[in-house]
């Protein structure tokens, strides 16, 4: 490596929680991986940054040591015997902690010196300067939280210095761990014992592996193509009103059959009456017209034409239409026995102009004069710099452009204002169309919000995406329970990222919420919430926003993964209760990484863009794991499409 300081200090790090020290370590251990083939050295300070020093050294297949240090306050007149006294006793703990080995020789070598944290540095300061007299060749301060100001004062003293996270304002080291307790000298000494080198790293990460595969392959229970037997379904979902339905890619095949064939079984076998997905109200409801025989498409594919912007083939796919046909044949059945009707519902937050079109169509028809209003207020966003949300939110978040918010707010609390008077002038299913039309201005309104917000922080623009969600869901069953005067039971259908409770990731301790998490807290033991995964096989997806859907390479996932436990079990797919035993709770709780693919995969970033931490058995109530998976085949395909991602081997295919 060269001599240039690379200090990693997060900017604006609104901070991380970590599960306890060895958590912090291998995250720490990740931002290290460019000292790998150097000749390296890890310290950790003993007694709390030892176990993350031993993630970080078998991150590397580095040696690892300890080092005592010891703040201690002298009087002038005691200084020769305090110092004396404190010499022997440090000489003494490292002796012990290292079983009377001599320290590691760090003359001419690269030392990472870890601790658990840094609130003043003061003890990393001592640590630095002893440490100087031994020679090192480089100095790398590596802690996983630490204040920004710290990490910049001693980043003027070492070669470089790497912190996870930097949190502000910046209280305490303790609080960035959900388990802070005391390490005791006995696990300092196994842990500077065990065998950090990249083999034998390895191999007790294996043993590990081996450990809780043995635990959970038992509790497995056969899905085949991911579709769990009727009766491990009923049993997960008992009398739950709401069943969240995940997947970990926008794109893959197996992902969406298995959904819409569990989907069947709660509606045909345990009276679900609604889908609920990841798609704009106003498309969603055109769907929702065709299957109960309204409206003027006559076949599925029709129905979808409605899913038009990018991501268009998230919703029009070949197992989509089949989805929707049957959908249709269903309640013509129903409706012919006198049973209940099941409709199709979008949750999410893009339609902008989509919505605004559909409260004016239904304003025509219902209040000519409303109408004119609608248009007027609407007419705002017209004098954007352009028509796209993202471009009027940048606008009007910096002063660029108007702010349309006043406007969408009246124009919904006056249609929420004459909703009575609506009723009474509407034709056929006035109730359903006012509740469409209502939806529609909340869409407006909270797209508004949602599109200013993009550029204010990730975090508070999901979470005012996934609030919408939750809204709208709520919304839904409300009127499914006022229309039908009836207990309304719901199928979610969106991303893992959406479903699983954001509690049990490292995204929600940055302050990010999911529908999951608040269907769990409005809702707590009347849902289930259902991951899926894969370990590889291909995908649909773009290189870019708004680029081609290609038929991509799914890498296998990585080592440490949820995904390669499950590739572990050995099964083609698999259903997996995630709490139905303690033991296997507890070893699901363990923190490991999870890949998240949306619709843009890229390979090449595949640990930054598609990977993060999670705690799975917190995270799901249950899990299908679905192996080798193949791309969701789009309605409109492309030759890009058809001929798929050349493999990494082409020509020769080795």
């Amino acid at each position: 490596m060269d001599t240039t300081s690379t200090t990693h200090v997060p900017a604006g790090d609104p901070g991380r929680l970590f599960e306890d020290r060895r958590e912090a370590g291998r995250a720490l251990g990740e931002l290290l991986t460019a000292y790998r083939d150097d000749d390296v050295v890890v310290l950790g300070l003993a007694r709390g940054g030892v176990p993350v020093a031993w993630e970080v050294a078998a991150a590397l297949g580095a040696p690892l040591d300890t080092v005592v240090v010891r703040e201690i306050g002298i009087a002038p007149d005691r200084v020769n015997d305090v110092v004396d006294r404190e010499a022997r006793e440090l000489a003494r703990r490292e002796s012990a902690y290292r079983g009377g080995r001599a320290p590691l020789d760090v003359a001419g070598k690269v030392v990472i010196v870890v601790d658990d944290g840094l609130a003043t540095g003061s003890t990393m300061v001592a640590a630095i300067n002893a440490l100087r007299q031994r020679h090192p060749r480089r100095i790398v301060v590596a802690v996983p939280v630490a204040p920004a100001s710290t990490c910049r004062e001693l980043a003027a003293m070492v070669d470089d210095v790497v912190c996870v996270t930097t949190p502000f304002p910046f209280r305490s080291v303790g609080e960035s761990f959900r388990d802070f307790s005391r390490v005791e000298d006995a696990e300092v000494r196994t842990l500077v014992d065990r065998p950090t080198a990249a083999g034998d790293a390895a191999r007790a990460r294996a043993r590990h592996l081996r450990s809780v595969v043995d635990l959970v392959r038992p509790t497995c229970r056969r899905a085949p193509a991911g579709v769990p037997d009727p009766a491990d379904l009923r049993d997960l979902v008992g009398d739950a009103r709401i069943v969240l339905i995940g997947e970990s890619s926008h794109g893959t095949h197996e992902f969406y059959a298995a959904r819409a064939e569990i989907t069947r079984t709660l509606i045909e076998e345990m009276g679900f009456t609604a889908v609920a997905a990841e798609a704009d109200w106003p498309d969603a409801y055109r769907i929702n017209r065709f299957v109960h025989h309204e409206g003027p498409d006559s076949t599925a594919e029709q129905s979808l034409r409605g899913f038009e912007r990018f991501p268009a083939w998230m919703w029009r796919n070949t197992v989509m239409v089949d989805f929707v046909s049957w959908l249709r044949r269903h309640n013509a059945d129903a409706a012919a026995d006198g049973g209940s009707t099941a409709g199709f519902y979008g949750l999410d937050i893009y339609s902008l102009h989509r919505s605004m079109h559909e409260v004016i169509d239904y304003l025509d028809r219902v209040d000519p004069r409303a109408a004119g209003r609608a248009r007027e207020r609407y007419a705002c966003f017209d004098r954007s710099p352009s028509s796209d949300g993202q471009a009027y939110g940048y606008a009007a978040a910096f002063g660029a452009g108007e702010s349309c918010e006043t406007e969408v707010v009246d124009q919904l609390r006056e249609l929420q204002r004459h909703a009575i008077d609506y009723l009474r002038a509407d034709g056929l299913d006035a109730e359903n169309e006012q509740f469409h039309a209502e939806r529609n201005a909340w869409s407006v309104r909270n797209a508004e919000h949602y599109y200013r917000a993009m550029f204010r922080g990730n975090v508070r623009s999901w979470n005012l995406r996934d609030g919408h969600m939750a809204d709208t869901l709520d919304a839904l069953i409300d009127h499914l329970e006022r229309h039908n005067d009836d207990s309304a039971r719901v199928v979610v259908w969106a991303h893992n990222s959406h479903v699983g409770d954001a509690h049990a990731t490292e995204y929600g301790a940055r302050g990010q919420l999911t529908l999951g998490h608040l269907v769990r807290q409005r809702n707590r033991d009347q849902c289930r919430l259902i991951g899926l995964t894969t370990h590889h096989g291909t995908v649909t997806a773009a290189r870019e926003w708004g680029g081609t859907a290609e038929r991509r390479i799914v890498r296998p996932a990585l080592a440490g993964s949820i995904e390669e436990l499950f590739h572990e079990i050995g099964e083609d797919s698999f259903f997996l209760r995630t709490t139905a035993d303690d033991t296997v709770a507890d070893a699901l709780r363990d923190v490991r990484l999870e890949r998240a693919i949306g619709v843009i995969y890229l390979p090449e970033s595949e640990r930054d863009s598609h990977y993060f931490h999670a705690r799975p058995s917190d995270q799901f109530d249950a899990v299908i794991h679905i192996d080798t998976t193949r791309a969701l085949e789009p309605l409109e395909t492309t030759g890009v499409w058809v001929d798929g991602e050349r493999p990494e081997t082409y020509p020769t295919s080795l």
